[in-house]
């Protein structure tokens, strides 16, 4: 199953991040927060560049 996650459940598990913020951070941030599997799966397959906001994070977790 490859589905995106949940944009809400992604935010949450991002709280607190200061963007712009890398990837390497977004996936620390996700497993500080306790994020499931599916969420640091679907962040550590985003390409490596720094993102800006929480969009940019949802746009690049949901494109496939």
């Amino acid at each position: 199953m490859s589905t995106a996650p949940n944009p809400i459940d992604l935010q949450k598990h991002l709280s607190g991040v200061d963007y712009p913020a890398s990837k390497d951070d977004l996936v620390k941030a996700a497993r500080e927060h306790d994020a499931g599997d599916d969420i640091v799966q679907a962040l550590q397959n985003m390409p490596d560049r720094q993102y800006d906001g929480p969009n940019a994070v949802s746009e690049a977790v949901t494109k496939r």
